[in-house]
This record gives structure tokens, sequence and C-alpha cells, in this order.
């Protein structure tokens, strides 16, 4: 793999990911279901405290309390909804803590539907949420952590980052969400390249189609009554978390919980450099002949 994907910070890889005896306090957004509930519950039995964000307050307060009863763990319920500027700053003001040593970025809408039809300020949400809130929350959290000497914030994407290309049906319309995911990877890669050297690591997960409950609904807002599982399925949340934190031990920072080849991952660099051998100052032969050729046409 190249540089930017193995950011290696292997002294600090027991303490990031919460091996006994290292853990801090964990904060994680999007707590309520589905990928948040399974990194709390499972940092909790590592021993961290937490810091649980979420929009739905009597889901959040069940999740603290079980936590609780099951871990010992001190477990801070925050309700919040991170596409407004004041909730955001009251959450970012939290993780900017001395005691915060990992952020887990996992709260996101989806804002499915064609682009011509979603309602505009369903779309900016979208942003919000999985875009601003995100990196306001890095931000908050990474100086401190570099000042401690350890920390991590873990970045939750998504597969369709890398799906652009392909139509709608059987994926969803989704041409802002996948914008979105597709800033996560770019965004946690090139910071991960900056903070090479440092003892603060950063991920982002790449999950496919999870069995979780986001499916139904956009985000405009939670989806209410009891948690439960979209009718596609898919790989379990606690996997998605297992290979997240594997990950974050060995130092991958651009975590796929389903490939089996990670090799993927380096040819997707190479690529990208490939890419950036567009940065030349002449201008590629074929627009050229395409401009000489409509002179031709014209008589220009």
């Amino acid at each position: 793999m190249g540089h930017e994907e193995t950011a290696g910070h292997e002294g600090t890889a027991g303490a990031a990911a919460g091996n006994e005896g290292t853990a801090g306090t964990a904060v994680v957004t999007g707590a309520s279901s589905g990928i948040g509930t399974e990194y709390a519950t499972r940092l909790a039995r590592r021993g961290w405290d937490l810091v649980l964000v979420a929009r739905r307050a009597e889901r959040l307060g069940a999740l603290a309390e079980r936590l609780r009863a099951e871990t010992g763990a001190a477990v801070e319920p925050v309700v919040a909804d991170l596409a407004e500027a004041p909730d955001l700053a009251r959450v970012a003001e939290r993780v900017a803590a001395e005691d915060v040593t990992l952020l887990v970025n996992n709260a996101g809408i989806n804002g499915y539907g064609p682009f011509t039809e979603v309602d505009p300020a369903l779309l900016t949400k979208v942003i919000d949420v999985n875009v601003v809130a995100p990196t306001v929350l890095t931000r908050a959290a990474v100086p401190h952590m570099a000042e401690r000497g350890r920390g991590a914030v873990v970045n939750v994407a998504s597969l369709l980052a890398f799906a652009g290309a392909q139509p709608p049906g059987p994926l969803p319309h989704r041409a802002v969400y996948g914008g979105t995911k597709g800033y996560m990877v770019t965004f946690t890669r090139t910071l991960a390249a900056e903070l090479a050297g440092t003892p603060v690591r950063v991920q982002v997960v790449c999950p496919g189609l999870t069995a979780t409950e986001f499916h139904l609904g956009t985000g405009e807002a939670p989806v209410p009554g009891e948690a439960r599982v979209h009718d596609e399925g898919g790989m379990p949340a606690a996997d998605v978390v297992t290979a997240s934190l594997a990950a974050l031990e060995t130092g991958e920072v651009v975590c796929v919980p389903g490939l089996s080849e990670p090799e993927a991952v380096a040819r997707l660099a190479d690529a990208e450099l490939a890419v950036r051998g567009g940065s030349a100052a002449t201008l590629a032969p074929r627009y050229r002949a395409h401009e000489e050729s409509r002179g031709r046409v014209t008589g220009r």
C-alpha cells in the first residue's frame, strides 16, 4: 500500500483501539441505533467511558442505562441534532475535553431520492450532518489529542463513495449522499497523511449494505419506534465494528469490512497517482485536436 494508506502510528495502536488499561473516553455520534450502538457496546466492554450523541433521547437514555449496568462504564448521553449549529457547537466543546481519546463520527443521514425531486432543505441537512459535523468535531478533537500524545478518529463512510459511475437501480438515488461519503474518504486519507508521525490515528470505515434501520427513512426525522432492521439485510453491524477496531490496531486507514483483497485499496491509490499526472502544464492532445477540428468545421 502507499504511504497515505498505511500512515503508521504503531506505538499508539493499543491506546487507539482501547486495549485494557489504556482506554479513556470515546465520543460516538449517531449512537442510538445500528453501527453507532454497536460501537458504544463494544467500546464499553473494552473499558471505555462513553459520550453518546444522538437525536432520540429515549433510545439514548435506554442505551446508556443498559451499558452502565452491563459494563460499569460511565456513560454520558448527549441529545443533539448535529445539523443544528448550536447543538454541533455544544458537542464540539465536549469532544475537545481532555478526557476524550477516541471520536467515532458515525452519525449520518441519506436524503435518498432523485436529485431533481428531493427537497433542497433535506439535501442541505445531509451535507450538514455527513460533512460539516464530522469535520468540525474532528477539528475539535485532533489538536488536543496531539498535545496529549494519544488519540484516534474513526469516520464512518460507505462503499457508495466508490460508486459514482454506477446508475441507480439496484443502488439508490444518492448523488448528494454519495458525494458526502466520498468527501469523508478523501478527508480521512488526506488527514492521515498530514498526521503521519504524530500519535493521532485516523480511519475511514466503508461498509457496504449493513443490517440496520438506515434505509427506513431519509433522515429528515429519526426513524420512530423501536430499533429494527430494513428488509434488504446486509452485513451485521457487529461485524462492521469488529473490522473497524481491528483495522485501527493494525493501522489500516481505509477499512472495508467485506473486502477480502486489501490490495484493491493500494490499486486505488495507484490509479489516483496516474490521474494526477494531468497536472502537467501542457494541454492534453485530445482536447487540442478537438478544438482544431472544430476550427476546421467552422472555418475559424
